[in-house]
């Protein structure tokens, strides 16, 4: 059977990919994770993602490598903070808020927005990679500050980009979300992963 290494250090990857029940490693890639000028939240999701893998798999090229990758992407809104945010494309970049102040920006910038999560996924073996993006659309509603700072305070979302936790109480904060799988937005798309990996020779996902 193919060894499988998850090419990140993510938490919340690795209690995703557990659900496929595969044995499999993790192994944090060493990457810049810096955006490239006029690039897309998608485009730079995938390359990310495909940029991961191939470093891991330089490390353990008989592997089977996931790399996976997750921008957070809105419209530029000149009325809002943009701490923690990067400008590209017309676009605004969210990253991990990082800190308690942080949190209370992003979420201050994207209340009654809409906000697109790209999850990027990229499968390597054997010399070829294959990779998607799968996009997940976040409408929040009207959120008042006591509102944020309870919520901040209670989930702590300080390492997530958009600063809240979709698996805790920050469900509670959206009016809408528009997905073909549930848990692309938490960070690792399972449902198409499981395809690539049922293609890979032998099969690695539950068929």
């Amino acid at each position: 059977m193919n060894k499988l290494i998850l090419a990140s250090s993510s938490h919340y990857r690795k209690l995703l990919l557990e659900r496929l029940q595969l044995p499999f490693s993790c192994h944090s890639p060493n990457v810049d994770e810096a955006h490239l000028e006029g690039e897309t939240g998608a485009q730079m999701a995938e390359r990310l993602a495909i940029r991961k893998a191939q470093a891991v798999a330089a490390l353990f090229p008989d592997a089977a490598i996931i790399g996976s990758d997750q921008v957070a992407e809105l419209l530029p809104d000149t009325t809002h903070s943009q701490q923690a945010s990067q400008r590209t494309a017309g676009h605004i970049i969210l990253g991990k808020p990082l800190t308690h102040g942080g949190a209370i920006a992003q979420l201050r910038q994207q209340s009654g927005r809409t906000l697109s999560f790209h999850s990027g996924v990229a499968v390597m073996h054997q010399g070829l990679i294959k990779s998607f993006v799968d996009t997940t659309e976040v409408d929040f509603r009207e959120l008042t500050d006591e509102e944020i700072e309870q919520y901040v305070q209670r989930d702590q979302p300080y390492d997530c980009a958009g600063s809240f936790k979709a698996e805790s109480l920050g469900i509670t904060l959206f009016r809408a979300i528009r997905s073909d799988d549930p848990t692309s937005l938490i960070g690792l798309p399972l449902i198409r992963l499981s395809a690539l990996l049922r293609e890979l020779s032998p099969p690695l996902a539950f068929k």
